[in-house]
């Protein structure tokens, strides 16, 4: 598949690297894997005088060998000396930087933290000393987000305040993802691309996984993933058992709950008989995979509130492969299949909500999006999108089936949103799965 978007990433890093050959630089790069990180730092730094070193969870001196061959391969040259750690060969490379101008990328950053814990203090102490005098390009680039954050955000940590530059890769957007279809399957359906947005998320790895597969079709693309020896069936897990460590149990079930619809913090209690205030804090505020959901004119300290899972791909893996992985370890794909086929329907009817938010977002008109309800989940509105420039709002209903949207009981349900803003001017929309491509 074609390097698609990152217009914007490219040209950032595309400065970064300019600035480096006046002064040292030293960026963090994060994102959840398979994103498509290491594609684009390899992308905007195709020079043949960058390193690209791999932090795997082996023994010290063995990765240390494999980062000299790295450099030997790269500029040619034999590198003497002995480098059984990492800190040796990490003031080896600066001191080279005092004369050469090179970028350095070292994926899976956190790993250090398994390798040798120590290295983070290292090269922190020979950063200070040597790099007003380099010309190093440094990207530290890594896929656990918590642990990123932390060893580079948190003021404890050695490296913090370090960094020159943060940059944090998100998923592919509507555009993009359209794009992507359109070179692929010119006469792909809206249920096509509402199955595309669903099970991907704009994560790049999967997207071009189903494209390799010519798995185009919402059908396809289903069959793919539910497929016996489907990499999806485990992919929950590997992108999120380092995060979570030992205590992965608890966020599992808190994020199955979530998927399927239990989203308030009361309803999920009493499933689980435990309090779960720190893992939902966690789970927001470290790892970054649900949100607080009010309503779009609630009090921030509203008590009026919902959980989402931010990744569309989490979400569809938790409510449809967690919560049936018996039916995994018993052989039978064909029933999560048809679990499937029963629930699809209801299920992505919420994803075209965020779909059409997207949309809207990507506008640039509005100054607040989001959805509304009132007590007891009573004059729910699907979307409310305020103009304050312009004193204008618009209030939409989503469904699958355009027939199923009521103009008038949505007007009724907005009483209080239209008694709060009487000087506004209100549009009322219904948008349904064959006007994605419409807005």
């Amino acid at each position: 598949m074609k390097f698609y978007n990152r217009q914007t990433e490219l040209a950032q890093l595309e400065k970064i690297g300019q600035r480096a050959q006046n002064s040292a630089q030293f960026t963090f790069v994060v994102g959840r894997r398979r994103i498509g990180k290491t594609s684009l730092l390899l992308k905007a730094y195709s020079d043949p005088s960058t390193l690209y070193f791999f932090v795997a969870k082996k023994n010290e001196a063995l990765l240390c060998a494999e980062f000299i061959e790295q450099i030997e391969q790269k500029w040619g040259e034999p590198v003497y000396g002995e480098f059984k750690q990492f800190k040796t060969l990490f003031a080896w490379l600066m001191e080279r930087a005092r004369t050469k101008n090179f970028t350095l990328i070292i994926d899976e950053f956190q790993e250090f933290q398994s390798v040798n814990a120590a290295v983070f203090s290292e090269m922190q102490a020979i950063w200070d000393l040597q790099h007003k005098a380099c010309q190093m390009n440094l990207i530290c680039c890594g896929s656990v987000y918590a642990l990123m954050t932390r060893i580079f955000e948190n003021a404890k940590e050695p490296l913090f305040g370090r960094a020159n530059q943060r940059m944090h890769l998100k998923a592919f957007d509507v555009a993009t993802l359209e794009e992507i279809l359109q070179d692929h399957a010119p006469g792909y359906s809206n249920e096509d691309l509402l199955a595309l947005y669903l099970l991907t998320g704009g994560v790049a790895k999967y997207v071009e996984l189903f494209m390799e597969q010519q798995a185009t079709t919402k059908e396809a693309m289903l069959d793919l993933l539910l497929a016996e020896d489907s990499l999806f069936l485990d992919e929950g897990k590997n992108v999120l058992i380092d995060e979570f460590g030992k205590e992965y149990g608890n966020y599992f079930s808190i994020l199955s709950l979530i998927a399927s619809g239990k989203t308030a913090r009361a309803e999920m209690e009493s499933i689980m008989e435990m309090q779960i205030g720190g893992f939902l804090d966690r789970l927001e505020q470290e790892f970054g995979l649900i949100k607080k959901v009010r309503p779009i004119l609630a009090k921030p300290n509203s008590r009026s509130l919902k959980y989402e899972i931010e990744d569309h791909f989490l979400r569809f893996w938790f409510r449809f492969i967690y919560k049936n992985r018996s039916a995994i370890e018993a052989g039978n794909l064909g029933y999560i299949r048809s679990v499937v086929a029963r629930d699809y329907a209801t299920f992505s009817g919420k994803t075209l909500e965020r779909f059409f938010i997207d949309r809207l977002k990507a506008l640039q008109i509005y100054n607040q999006i989001g959805t509304y309800w009132e007590k007891q989940n009573t004059n729910e509105i699907d979307i409310v999108a305020i103009d304050d420039l312009n004193k204008h709002i618009l209030l939409a209903e989503v469904k699958r089936n355009p027939e199923k949207i009521q103009t008038e009981l949505l007007k009724q349900k907005a009483a209080k949103i239209i008694e709060t803003y009487p000087q506004f001017q209100f549009t009322y929309a219904a948008y349904a799965l064959d006007q994605m491509r419409q807005l």
